[in-house]
């Protein structure tokens, strides 16, 4: 099955934000986005235009209450890796495949079990494209609903679009939010973040579900904003973000990891966290 909307494959997306993002980019080319390819532009362009605070929230009811099915994590695993990117020639990597090699590039690192874990399963909330979601509902930067939109979010010119940008009470700096109030009473655009930390939250460790839930809120741990939003809670947590978003980034490569020979031990990993059987 393949993912509905204008990317080539959803992993356009990340090679997008990993370019965004390269270190060794200079200060001039930094938000030059005129190379950027039409996929991914018109990605966003749909991306801003449909999330708006009612969708979120009508997501949020759909989703979080977890009863579209239950199986274990390395099902759900191999669920995603159904997702088939045919239009993508360039690599014959899964997602799996993916997931592992941040995974293992953490391990290798030195980094605890549940650090290794979240590596190998902070996408895992891409099975929305499975339950056919749109592209532009499942990855993209993340961004908060029911306030401004900071221009730090990348192109910000596609909010015109939104019917959310015609609210006064929607487009104030604090919007519908308190100062302070926290992330956690912030509602974020809908996505696989969002999803995966409600299907992680009784199992892991807090830094690992801030690392789930707000990997793709670059505007925020890579640009800065939206801190009056945040309390001193989150932005210690988001050092842990910070710490994870470059194997996020930049662990790919072409070199195609053992499932074989790596699952057992993530099996292992697993079973220490999760149970035999979880909601989704």
């Amino acid at each position: 099955m393949q993912a509905q909307g204008p990317l080539q494959s959803l992993e356009q997306w990340d090679d997008f934000v990993g370019e965004r993002y390269d270190p060794n980019k200079k200060t001039e080319e930094f938000r030059d986005y005129s190379k950027t390819t039409p996929g991914v532009v018109e990605f966003y362009r749909q991306n801003h235009a449909h999330q708006t605070r009612a969708f979120v929230l009508e997501k949020k009811r759909q989703y979080t209450g977890l009863k579209r099915a239950k199986m274990s994590i390395w099902e759900a695993l191999d669920y995603l890796n159904t997702l088939v990117d045919e239009s993508d020639p360039d690599t014959d990597l899964s997602q799996i495949d993916h997931n592992l090699q941040a995974a293992e590039a953490i391990r290798r690192d030195g980094h605890p079990e549940w650090f290794q874990l979240t590596g190998l399963l902070h996408d895992i909330g891409k099975v929305l494209c499975l339950y056919g979601e749109e592209q532009w509902a499942v990855v993209g930067d993340t961004f908060p609903v029911g306030c401004a939109y900071s221009n730090k979010i990348v192109f910000p010119e596609f909010f015109e679009a939104n019917p959310d940008s015609k609210n006064p009470v929607y487009q104030t700096r604090l919007g519908v939010h308190e100062e302070g109030c926290g992330l956690d009473k912030v509602d974020l655009s809908w996505g696989h973040d969002e999803y995966f930390y409600h299907i992680a939250k009784p199992y892991l460790p807090e830094p690992a579900l801030y690392m789930i839930r707000y990997h793709s809120f670059y505007a925020a741990h890579r640009e800065g904003a939206y801190d009056y939003l945040m309390n001193d809670h989150d932005r210690e947590m988001f050092e842990w973000v910070r710490k994870f978003n470059p194997y996020d980034l930049y662990s790919k490569s072409d070199s195609k990891p053992s499932v074989k020979e790596l699952k057992p031990y993530y099996q292992g990993l697993i079973e220490k966290y999760f149970p035999s059987q979880v909601d989704f």
